[in-house]
């Protein structure tokens, strides 16, 4: 089955603001597993960036000023998404302004029937818990280092293994197994050769020689 992760990175908050698209990232997966096929571009939004979404991607006016508009990569995107279903963390976010650049340029709007949202699947996994990316990075011990902007490719490399986590309803930070196992092992790298102790019953005989070995050792430093 074939899967396409999917961010965006935007100008600001709301389409009805006149907020636009300024950064696509696309990575199809394969029965969950990520092949070699990206779809990426930045976009000439034709409007300036709000100070907000600046501080979050960093992507300034300047840079994006001789980028190609929405329009010209439109039918690029809608061809590499096609009869695919799309995976967004959020979705009504990234699905209100896809469809807002796809009304723009005379397409065909992308329905939500064709979207997972991990958002959800989260939130019904994790009542009551924090949701957001970094915090599922956490969680399923995902490394998130290189995210130091919100970057749309950088974004789908993340969410592509969160997904995996999720839809398969692993919890690695509760797998005492292996994680005794990986500790056994790195003490194996320390130690050429590693041994257990056994725990020996001692007999009845012995027990009752201990018995009064206590007795009598008690009974001796009580009256002296």
């Amino acid at each position: 089955m074939l899967e396409v992760v999917l961010d965006t990175e935007t100008t600001g908050l709301s389409v009805k603001d006149g907020h636009r698209i300024v950064e696509i990232g696309c990575i199809e997966l394969n029965n969950q597993i990520p092949t070699s096929k990206k779809f990426h571009c930045y976009l000439n939004p034709e409007r300036k960036v709000s100070e907000n979404a600046l501080a979050v991607h960093g992507y300034t006016d300047e840079f994006l000023s001789d980028k190609k508009k929405f329009k010209e990569i439109a039918d690029d995107f809608l061809s590499f998404i096609k009869n695919k279903k799309l995976i967004i963390h959020n979705a009504e976010f990234d699905l209100g302004h896809l469809n807002n650049e796809l009304k723009i340029a005379g397409k065909n709007t992308i329905n939500e029937n064709e979207v997972i949202d991990t958002l959800e699947l989260a939130r019904d996994k994790f009542p009551g818990s924090a949701i957001n990316l970094d915090a599922l990075c956490k969680r399923f011990r995902v490394d998130n280092s290189k995210r130091i902007n919100h970057t749309a490719l950088i974004d789908c490399e993340l969410l592509s293994k969160v997904y995996i986590n999720l839809i398969d309803q692993k919890e690695p930070t509760l797998n005492l197994y292996t994680q005794a196992n990986e500790e056994k092992k790195d003490l194996n790298k320390n130690s050429k050769n590693l041994y257990y102790k056994k725990i020996v019953k001692p007999s009845t005989q012995e027990l009752d020689l201990h018995r009064k070995f206590l007795k009598k050792s008690l009974k001796k430093n009580f009256f002296n």
